[in-house]
């Protein structure tokens, strides 16, 4: 009977927290599912139509390159993206004064509100001859560059300005799992002759190897959903050449004919990719877990 109360007092703390989970993500998710099987009239639905949004949506050019941008996306975000905070937390972390200085500079642009960042960033790459880039070039004698109508560019630019801005928190959690660390194995490394690059290897990559994979399943989460980056860059041109599936979703939806139907489809597609990553990455952990 305790512990029956102990568990009922538990569950009943949780419950406005639960209550509140459920109404403001598992209730917009549903009707969002809900909805993808429905002709709409801006979020009025009309006709149930089955998977027609579905196949629509599949035989629309502008999906096909949303979904291949979109894992363009994920490819630089792991290229970059993943490793420049691993390196930025183990420069910091080997740095002998003034940690607390260069974790705070590795934070600012965190603390810069997203839509702000990116409009300073179009600024910065703007084609025109008054962006900070041609200014710079003009100096050199270099004439004025486009480098966010540039199809072969404009992802990588993206990833690197996302980069910028998130790097820096995510270090800060990599140096507190290097925290973690005892210091006597680096001391004993050390004495035995190892240099960096061996200490790196053999003790700080295995003591952070499953907060970084954690990290890098989140990652992929995240950059699957970036819309307003490419939004205020660039607008997902030029010619849809940095669409990603949420900005297509964006345009369905907000872009002028209010069609909810077909942004909950991509929606619901874009939630089963990261279902399937999810699912792999559960399935990697379990196999490494039996193998150790």
């Amino acid at each position: 009977m305790a512990k029956f109360k102990q568990h009922a007092t538990s569950w009943f703390i949780m419950l406005p927290g639960i209550i509140l989970f459920g109404f403001f993500l598992w209730v917009p998710l549903l009707q969002s599912v809900r909805m993808s099987f429905y002709r709409t009239r801006n979020i009025e639905l009309v006709e149930f139509v089955g998977f027609d949004n579905f196949i629509s949506i599949f035989n629309r050019h502008e999906f096909r390159q949303a979904l291949v941008n979109t894992f363009s996306y994920t490819i630089w975000s792991i290229l970059l993206g993943f490793l420049v905070p691993i390196f930025l937390a183990l420069i910091i972390g080997e740095t002998v004064r003034g940690k607390g200085f260069f974790r705070t500079v590795a934070y600012v642009p965190n603390v810069l509100p997203g839509l702000a960042a990116m409009i300073l960033w179009r600024a910065f790459f703007s084609a025109e001859s008054t962006g900070v880039i041609n200014i710079l070039l003009g100096h050199l004698g270099i004439g004025p560059m486009t480098f966010l109508t540039e199809a072969n560019w404009v992802i990588p630019i993206i990833v690197l300005i996302s980069t910028w801005r998130g790097a820096g928190a995510t270090a800060l959690i990599y140096m507190a799992g290097l925290a973690g660390i005892n210091p006597e194995l680096y001391e004993a490394a050390t004495i035995d002759g190892a240099g960096i690059w061996k200490r790196i290897r053999y003790i700080t990559a295995p003591a952070i190897f499953n907060l970084g994979s954690t990290l890098l399943i989140l990652q992929i989460i995240a950059i699957f959903q970036i819309m307003y980056e490419p939004l205020v860059l660039t607008r997902g041109g030029p010619d849809n050449a940095s669409i990603s599936l949420m900005l297509l979703m964006w345009n369905y939806a907000f872009g002028g004919n209010m069609d909810f139907g077909r942004a909950s489809a991509v929606a619901v597609i874009t939630a089963v990719i990261l279902l399937g990553f999810t699912v792999l990455y559960q399935i990697a952990q379990r196999r490494k877990v039996d193998w150790d």
